[in-house]
């Protein structure tokens, strides 16, 4: 006691007043829990203390994040080759027939060529997710009818299996739902034939119009060549507009100049300003008022087309519809092979594969055809239109030297008193 009440003795790393200790330990021993927080005094170690057992860090969730992202992987790994084999379908150039070709199309042997070439078919090819899963289910489903009839499960495990009455009344509304769908998509594709129709044929009689029209003057000759450029630039900027991944750059740098090119990139509508320049170059030439008038006009089909196209583009078939009959042959294909295994047994997973190759192609080639532009031969109508502008502006010179060579020749035709009739 001695030694503690002479402060002098003792030996402290901080400054802390031993006499006030003494005097306070009374007020601490009548509340003996306010000593139990040791928290204050933590902060004089150098070192943390470690983790209490209490409360271990949480498991890292990473491997069951990554066998999820793996399986997730695995099974959209299928449909992903799938779309992408339909993605580079629809990209495809297509080609006009000729003779030959039509001649290939009612040839005897063409169901021979359509069968071994089923492999490339991108329709056959973007079926195979959906059949491939249908095919497995009924596997399953077979697999476990079997267990049942063999006593390989528990009493208490029932065989599936239904009666086939629903499916013999649903059958026709299933093959009308198909049927409507499919017609359909064909009237909007023949709805967008039409409407290229009307552009290609505006176009040619549009060039033909400022080709006869407009004077081969000094002042107009180069605003002529502009303008026509202008009119074969029209219909490929139209294809550029309504087809994903077209170059529109790469298309129209033999068509237009550099200057004009750059224009039409920065427009955020590249058909509507090609149709600015046409309007423009036609005040800007010399021309009556009622020649401006006419050729104006013909602008009208342009206008008409844009309309159509973006129409066709911008609304689908109601979504209702194609979402019943997704939802329909997959709930029909789900349960076939529970109404078939009475009739059928094993054999309903050939049965399951057929049916569903064949209904679910008659869908998805409704689906295919519903945009009708990558369908069409857009790039061979567009080569087609410059090759024929082409040749008249080659031909205009000489035909005019010939017309004007044969009036000259049938001018001076005598009359009957000898006189030449002029």
């Amino acid at each position: 006691m001695a030694q503690s009440s002479n402060p002098s003795k003792l030996s402290l790393s901080s400054d802390f007043n031993p006499k006030l200790f003494p005097n306070k330990l009374h007020r601490y021993s009548s509340f003996p829990f306010k000593l139990s927080q040791p928290r204050s005094f933590k902060t004089l170690s150098s070192l943390s203390p470690p983790p209490p057992p209490s409360s271990p860090p949480p498991p890292s969730s990473e491997p069951t994040t990554t066998k999820t992202l793996n399986l997730v992987s695995l099974l959209r790994a299928i449909p992903d080759w799938a779309d992408r084999v339909q993605e580079r379908g629809m990209r495809q150039n297509r080609a006009l027939y000729n003779h030959d070709k039509w001649s290939e199309h009612r040839s005897s042997l063409r169901h021979l060529r359509h069968l071994l070439s089923s492999l490339q078919s991108r329709v056959i090819l973007s079926l195979v997710p959906p059949v491939l899963a249908f095919t497995s289910v009924a596997a399953v489903i077979a697999t476990y009818n079997t267990a049942v009839d063999l006593h390989w499960l528990p009493g208490f495990f029932p065989v599936l299996r239904a009666s086939s009455l629903p499916y013999q009344l649903t059958a026709p509304a299933l093959a009308l739902l198909l049927v409507f769908r499919t017609e359909a998509s064909y009237s909007r594709f023949e709805e967008g034939r039409k409407a290229w129709t009307k552009v290609i044929s505006g176009t040619n009689d549009f060039a033909r119009q400022v080709i006869s029209g407009v004077e081969n003057s000094s002042d107009d000759q180069s605003l002529k060549d502009a303008l026509l450029r202008y009119i074969m630039a029209f219909p490929v900027a139209l294809k550029c507009h309504v087809m994903y991944g077209s170059d529109i750059g790469r298309d129209l740098q033999n068509l237009l100049e550099v200057d004009d090119l750059t224009v039409v990139l920065n427009s955020k509508h590249r058909p509507r300003c090609i149709i600015d320049f046409i309007s423009h170059s036609l005040r800007v030439l010399n021309l009556k008022e009622s020649e401006r008038t006419v050729l104006e006009s013909k602008i009208s089909c342009f206008h008409e087309g844009i309309g159509v196209c973006e129409q066709l583009m911008g609304i689908p078939i109601p979504l209702s519809y194609t979402r019943l009959t997704s939802r329909f042959l997959v709930l029909w294909h789900l349960t076939l092979p529970i109404i078939l295994w009475d009739d059928c047994h094993w054999i309903v997973v050939p049965a399951t594969f057929i049916s569903a190759a064949s209904l679910f192609c008659i869908e998805e080639v409704g689906v295919l055809i519903e945009e009708p532009f990558p369908m069409l031969a857009l790039d061979e109508l567009c080569n087609v239109v410059q090759n024929n502008i082409r040749e008249a502006i080659a031909t205009e010179k000489v035909i005019k030297a010939k017309l004007i060579g044969k009036r000259k020749r049938h001018s001076y035709k005598h009359s009957p008193n000898g006189w030449p009739n002029t």
